[in-house]
Protein backbone atom coordinates (compact mmCIF):
# COMPACT_ATOMS: atom_id res chain seq x y z
CA UNK A 1 0.00 0.00 0.00
CA UNK A 2 2.55 2.64 1.38
CA UNK A 3 5.06 1.54 -2.58
CA UNK A 4 1.39 1.93 -4.20
CA UNK A 5 0.68 5.98 -2.43
CA UNK A 6 4.66 6.68 -3.16
CA UNK A 7 4.15 5.82 -6.84
CA UNK A 8 1.31 8.45 -7.15
CA UNK A 9 3.14 10.95 -5.62
CA UNK A 10 6.07 10.52 -7.78
CA UNK A 11 3.98 10.59 -10.70
CA UNK A 12 2.06 13.30 -9.93
CA UNK A 13 5.26 15.48 -9.20
CA UNK A 14 6.26 14.68 -12.91
CA UNK A 15 3.15 15.27 -14.04
CA UNK A 16 3.13 19.01 -12.15
CA UNK A 17 7.06 19.35 -13.45
CA UNK A 18 6.23 18.61 -16.80
CA UNK A 19 3.45 20.79 -17.20
CA UNK A 20 5.55 23.58 -15.51
CA UNK A 21 7.99 22.75 -18.76
CA UNK A 22 4.91 22.67 -20.65
CA UNK A 23 4.46 26.11 -19.93
CA UNK A 24 7.99 27.32 -19.94
CA UNK A 25 7.86 26.45 -23.39
CA UNK A 26 4.78 27.77 -24.60
CA UNK A 27 5.72 31.08 -22.90
CA UNK A 28 9.13 31.08 -24.94
CA UNK A 29 7.04 30.40 -28.61
CA UNK A 30 4.20 33.44 -27.43
CA UNK A 31 5.64 35.69 -25.67
CA UNK A 32 6.50 39.36 -27.32
CA UNK A 33 9.94 40.08 -26.08
CA UNK A 34 13.55 38.92 -24.90
CA UNK A 35 12.78 39.96 -21.55
CA UNK A 36 9.25 38.04 -20.82
CA UNK A 37 10.61 34.88 -22.72
CA UNK A 38 13.16 35.51 -20.28
CA UNK A 39 11.12 35.35 -17.27
CA UNK A 40 8.70 32.40 -18.75
CA UNK A 41 12.25 30.31 -19.05
CA UNK A 42 13.80 31.40 -15.35
CA UNK A 43 10.67 31.02 -13.51
CA UNK A 44 8.14 28.37 -15.02
CA UNK A 45 11.42 26.43 -16.47
CA UNK A 46 13.28 26.41 -13.06
CA UNK A 47 10.15 25.13 -11.34
CA UNK A 48 9.24 22.85 -14.06
CA UNK A 49 12.97 21.45 -14.35
CA UNK A 50 13.11 21.45 -10.38
CA UNK A 51 10.42 18.93 -9.54
CA UNK A 52 11.17 16.76 -12.24
CA UNK A 53 14.53 16.59 -10.82
CA UNK A 54 12.93 16.01 -7.06
CA UNK A 55 10.80 13.18 -8.96
CA UNK A 56 13.78 11.01 -10.16
CA UNK A 57 15.57 11.67 -6.68
CA UNK A 58 12.13 10.09 -5.13
CA UNK A 59 12.02 7.47 -7.48
CA UNK A 60 15.26 6.05 -6.99
CA UNK A 61 14.42 4.82 -3.46
CA UNK A 62 18.33 5.47 -1.95
CA UNK A 63 18.61 8.33 0.54
CA UNK A 64 22.08 9.42 -0.98
CA UNK A 65 20.40 10.34 -4.66
CA UNK A 66 17.45 11.83 -3.31
CA UNK A 67 20.34 14.05 -1.12
CA UNK A 68 22.09 15.10 -4.38
CA UNK A 69 18.63 15.39 -6.00
CA UNK A 70 17.38 17.85 -3.45
CA UNK A 71 20.90 19.88 -3.53
CA UNK A 72 20.49 19.94 -7.26
CA UNK A 73 16.92 21.48 -6.71
CA UNK A 74 17.71 23.94 -4.28
CA UNK A 75 20.67 24.88 -6.68
CA UNK A 76 18.25 25.29 -9.61
CA UNK A 77 15.93 27.31 -7.28
CA UNK A 78 18.90 29.94 -6.06
CA UNK A 79 20.86 30.47 -9.56
CA UNK A 80 18.18 30.82 -12.50
CA UNK A 81 16.19 33.24 -11.35
CA UNK A 82 19.17 35.29 -10.01
CA UNK A 83 21.15 34.66 -13.54
CA UNK A 84 18.03 35.15 -15.77
CA UNK A 85 18.15 38.75 -13.56
CA UNK A 86 21.48 39.38 -14.44
CA UNK A 87 21.04 38.74 -18.46
CA UNK A 88 18.32 40.73 -18.49
CA UNK A 89 20.03 43.60 -17.10
CA UNK A 90 23.08 43.59 -19.09
CA UNK A 91 20.45 42.84 -22.27
CA UNK A 92 18.73 46.73 -20.73
CA UNK A 93 21.64 48.02 -20.86
CA UNK A 94 23.07 46.75 -24.21
CA UNK A 95 19.80 48.43 -25.62
CA UNK A 96 16.99 45.34 -26.44
CA UNK A 97 14.09 47.16 -26.25
CA UNK A 98 10.64 46.07 -24.75
CA UNK A 99 7.64 45.03 -27.04
CA UNK A 100 5.38 47.69 -27.72
CA UNK A 101 2.60 46.32 -25.25
CA UNK A 102 4.62 46.35 -22.36
CA UNK A 103 3.29 49.26 -20.35
CA UNK A 104 6.45 50.78 -19.13
CA UNK A 105 9.88 50.36 -18.50
CA UNK A 106 11.11 51.30 -15.06
CA UNK A 107 15.06 50.84 -15.90
CA UNK A 108 14.93 54.06 -17.81
CA UNK A 109 13.56 56.51 -15.00
CA UNK A 110 16.90 58.41 -14.25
Amino acid sequence: MIDYLAAILIAAIIIVGALFSLVAAIGLNRLPDLYTRMHAASKAGTVGSGLLLLAVGLHSGEFAIFIRALAGFVFFILTAPVSAHLLARAAHKVGYKLSPVSLQDDMNKK
